[in-house]
């Protein structure tokens, strides 16, 4: 039944990283920008470092900046004006007029009256305007003339002047006091009219047939073949958009899944625990979705603010929470998803992972502020110094880096600063993960928990303070992560808690509890303190990073001193009732733990120990731990164990070394 129900439990894991796998493929898929991305990368005055390249399809050739903005102005010196005639104007004039003519009495006056009315309808017909005319006028006019747009000399204009001059001569100004112009500029004709010439603008002159070998391999780009390299590049995006979308996606689909599949298959062969939680795996595949997300946002919105993406965040992170190398190959897939959709791929691949390595190699004990500080300043420094290096060689020159990018950079690192420290506290509450700011809250003897340890087990206190001590020295001297290593000893033995008199160092009064218990039941009592201890942790909100310290202290080594005694006494022993349930250490640290605590407790029995006793009492202790092959999945080589062996003897001898007899 235990069998059956580890293989569904198996089974479910898998379908869990399964749906991990597809779902993060899908997102970052969906989130990568969808245009077509040129695939070479050149420079004016720099050789063409491709093949030859040909035209793949048709296409034009885009006109300057300066052209296009020339015939802008042109067009806006040019443009036509419209005006319009509003005929009831004259109407309401003629009304008022012929409504004064009664009052003459000479029908010949009326005659003549009425004639130079008709005069003077011609002249409102030809449009007045009510400004007074521009000399030398050389724009084009349209009037608009019932429903009609018609081509009017500006010189056919006439003025309310000429008008009124035309009335007094004929002797109409008594009739006609006031003239109101009937011709008005029409804005929103002539608007809509010079709209239209602006939109008409053609972007586009010459032509680039398919075939037609644009730049030989090696050739230099010149300032022609550059315009067209331009041209190409522009049209590559839109060129049979539909049809090319379909391969897009699908190639970015087979390349993601390939570099999420390689992350995985890192994972489970280097970090088989990380791979066997899948929130620890959601962990890693949402960072890796939000660095796609913040980049994919740049490029749509502001390109030339990519640098800006404080994409070195994510190995950070990553080696905060888990470790170094697990943060490096996470970082690279990350930077090489983003390189299918960034410009210029080849100097962004360079300069991210190189930025990532310096992360990587220089960013410890980051609960340190200074320590953040100098290594961001470091990992600024450094994309500033290589994007530049990298510009010299694709330029040729030493103007490819520009202020703007020198403060993308400065931007980028002063992001890192302000988003690490609230995303540790977010990520850890989150998914439970411990970094190097919990650790240093954790590492202090005063929280309750260890205050309850020092209470009721002084000595077991004492003792995990030791084994602390021991432990972070080992760690230091091979590379681990000390401040973890320290943390974990100081609670691997809360367990003892439970039952603090039934272990030696917790014993005063000189009475052992054991003598009143076979052998089997003081093993039961000592291994106990393992599952006691995890218990206790988890009711405690412990991290589970420091739980494995607990699981794994003891690995599956056997409750030696009363397995003996029971070997004694009885022909057949059953070895599992005296052997720890382990499991055995999975990390450097794990392992330095179990060879730090096994020694310190050892050390307590030694009898006048010196230099030659130690040596050969840190030997008998570890080799014995090699032989029952504690140390096979904890990643830990011969010769750092060797190293660990040397801390060890040296701090036990400094511990216990004679003191010169004071006189009574």
């Amino acid at each position: 039944m235990k069998t059956i129900l580890s293989k569904i439990l198996h089974f479910q894991n898998l379908i869990g990283k399964a749906f991990l796998l597809i779902i993060s493929t899908l997102l970052i898929v969906y989130l990568l920008p969808k245009e077509h991305q040129f695939s070479f990368d050149y420079k004016m005055g720099m050789p063409w470092q491709h093949e030859d390249l040909y035209a793949p399809f048709d296409f034009s050739l885009p006109k300057s900046k300066e052209k296009i903005s020339a015939e802008k102005k042109r067009i806006e010196k040019s443009s036509p004006l419209f005006y319009a005639i509003d005929s009831l104007v004259f109407d309401s004039i003629r009304t008022i007029a012929v409504s004064k003519l009664h009052w003459i009495e000479s029908g010949n006056k009326k005659k003549q009256i009425r004639t130079k009315i008709n005069e003077l309808d011609s002249l409102y017909a030809k449009g007045i305007i009510a400004e007074q005319k521009i000399e030398n006028q050389s724009k084009t006019f349209f009037l608009e003339k019932n429903n009609r747009i018609i081509n009017q000399d500006y010189s056919n204009f006439l003025t309310i002047q000429d008008v009124k001059k035309f009335v007094i001569k004929s002797g109409l100004d008594t009739l006609f006091p006031i003239l109101p112009p009937n011709t008005f500029f029409d804005d929103q004709l002539t608007l809509k009219h010079k709209q239209q010439q602006l939109d008409q603008i053609s972007l586009w002159e010459g032509f680039v047939e398919k075939g037609k070998l644009i730049i030989s391999s090696n050739e230099p780009v010149s300032e022609d073949s550059f315009k067209i390299l331009e041209a190409l590049k522009f049209n590559y995006t839109y060129q049979q958009a539909e049809f090319r979308s379909n391969y897009l996606i699908g190639g970015y689909a087979v390349l993601v899944f390939i570099l999420l599949v390689m992350l995985f298959l890192f994972i489970r062969k280097y970090r088989k625990e990380i791979y066997e939680d899948n929130r620890k795996v959601l962990f890693i595949l949402l960072n890796m979705i939000l660095a796609v997300l913040a980049v994919a946002t740049i490029i749509n919105r502001a390109p030339d603010y990519l640098y800006i993406v404080p994409l070195c965040l994510l190995p950070l992170l990553i080696k905060a929470f888990f470790d170094p190398r697990l943060g490096l190959f996470t970082h690279v897939v990350t930077i090489l998803i983003i390189s299918l959709v960034v410009p210029d791929s080849s100097i962004f691949i360079i300069v991210q992972i190189i930025a990532g390595i310096v992360t990587i190699l220089t960013v410890s004990e980051s609960y340190k502020r200074t320590n953040l500080f100098l290594s961001v300043g470091r990992i600024t420094l450094v994309y500033i110094v290589s994007y530049y290096a990298v510009q010299m060689i694709y330029q040729g020159n030493t103007y490819g880096l520009s202020w703007l990018t020198i403060g993308n950079f400065v931007i980028n690192g002063l992001i890192i600063l302000a988003l690490s420290v609230p995303l540790f506290y977010i990520y850890e509450k989150l998914f439970g993960l411990v970094s190097d700011f919990s650790l240093l809250e954790l590492s202090d003897t005063n929280s309750p928990l260890l205050k309850e340890l020092a209470d009721t087990a002084p000595g077991t206190f004492h003792h995990s303070l030791q084994v602390a001590n021991l432990a972070e020295a080992a760690a230091q001297e091979i590379g681990a992560n000390a401040m973890l290593v320290r943390v974990g000893a100081l609670y691997h033995d809360i367990g003892k808690m439970k039952n603090p008199s039934y272990f030696t160092e917790n014993q005063t009064s000189g009475s052992n509890l054991h003598d009143e218990l076979s052998n089997i039941e003081s093993a039961r009592i000592i291994i106990s303190h393992v599952k006691d201890g995890i218990a206790l942790a988890k009711t405690n909100k412990i991290p589970d990073r420091i739980i494995d310290f607990i699981r794994t202290h003891h690995g599956t080594m056997l409750v030696y001193y009363f397995y003996s005694k029971e070997k004694e006494s009885a022909e057949i022993v059953d070895e599992d009732l005296f052997r720890y349930p382990g499991p055995i250490p999975f990390s450097k640290e794990t392992a330095i733990l179990m060879m730090s605590d096994s020694v310190e407790a050892a050390s307590k029995s030694l009898k006048d120990p010196d230099a030659v006793i130690i040596d050969a009492f840190v030997e008998k202790i570890i080799e014995k731990q090699i032989e029952e092959k504690q140390f096979l999945n904890s990643d830990i080589t011969l010769k750092e164990i060797e190293k660990i062996k040397k801390v060890l003897k040296r701090k036990l001898i400094n511990i216990y070394h004679l003191r010169i007899e004071y006189p009574e």
